[in-house]
C-alpha cells in the first residue's frame, strides 16, 4: 500500500524568483501558529489515518499506478519541501505536457480523484509535513519551483507569498479554489500575509470546514 510516485528533484539554485521573495514574517509572530500546527496537526493526522487507508485501497482498485504522489514544492523563503498526496490524477498526467497549472475541470483527474479534491481527502497525508514543520495548517498553498518561476516572470510579486509558511489550506483556497488564476491567487495570499494573525488562521480553518461539508471550491 505504501507505493509512491516521485518527481525528479529540481536544481533549485537556477531560479531567479528566489532573489525576490522579500522579508519574511518574523518568527516570533509564528510561535502560536507553530504550537497550533503541532497540536491540531497531530490530532487530525491520527484521525485521518483510517480515511487515508480506505481511499488508498479505492485508488489501487480503480486506477493504475501508485497510491501516493510525492512532489517537491517551494516552502518558506524558498526552501525545498516534499509533499505527499493521495494520487488524484492519472499516473501519466504530465508525461507529455510537463508541469501544468491545475484547472477546475481538469481532464487528468480520475473519478475518485475528483471526489477527493472536492473533499480535500487527497491532501490528508500532508499532516505529516505540518507536524514536521515544512507546512502549516493555514497558509499559501506551496507550488512547484518551475511554475513559481514561470509566474514570477509574468507577475513579479508572486514570490512574496513565500514569506510565510505554506499551508494545507489558505485564504486563496476559500476564495476561488480552482477558478483562481495565479495572479489572483497571489493577491489573496499577499492580503493574508499582510493581515496575518492567529485569529485569522482560525477563521480560514472554519471556512475550510464549511467548504469541505458543502463540497465546494477545493484546490
Amino acid at each position: 500500500m505504501q507505493e509512491l510516485v516521485n518527481e525528479p528533484v529540481e536544481e533549485n539554485s537556477q531560479y531567479e524568483f528566489l532573489k525576490h521573495i522579500g522579508q519574511p514574517v518574523p518568527k516570533y509572530q509564528l510561535i502560536g501558529k507553530r504550537v497550533c500546527d503541532i497540536i491540531f496537526g497531530t490530532i487530525f493526522g491520527i484521525i485521518s489515518l483510517p480515511i487515508i487507508f480506505v481511499f488508498a485501497i479505492i485508488i489501487k482498485i480503480t486506477s493504475k499506478g501508485p497510491v501516493f504522489f510525492k512532489q517537491e514544492r517551494v516552502g518558506y523563503m524558498g526552501k525545498p519541501i516534499k509533499i505527499t498526496k493521495l494520487r488524484s490524477m492519472r499516473n501519466d498526467a504530465e508525461k507529455k505536457t510537463g508541469a501544468v497549472w491545475a484547472t477546475k475541470n481538469d481532464p487528468r483527474v480520475t473519478p475518485v480523484g475528483r471526489f477527493m479534491r472536492k473533499t480535500r481527502v487527497d491532501e490528508l497525508p500532508q499532516f505529516w509535513s505540518i507536524i514536521k514543520g515544512d507546512m502549516s495548517l493555514v497558509g499559501p498553498r506551496p507550488e512547484r519551483f518551475v511554475l513559481t518561476e514561470e509566474f514570477y516572470e509574468k507577475w513579479p510579486d508572486f514570490p512574496q507569498r513565500l514569506r510565510i509558511i505554506p499551508g494545507l489550506t489558505g485564504y486563496a483556497q476559500i476564495h476561488g479554489g480552482y477558478d483562481l488564476k495565479p495572479n489572483e491567487k497571489c493577491k489573496l495570499d499577499s492580503y493574508y500575509i499582510k493581515n496575518y494573525s492567529l485569529g485569522f488562521d482560525f477563521r480560514i480553518a472554519f471556512d475550510t470546514i464549511k467548504i469541505i461539508l458543502t463540497g465546494d471550491g477545493a484546490r
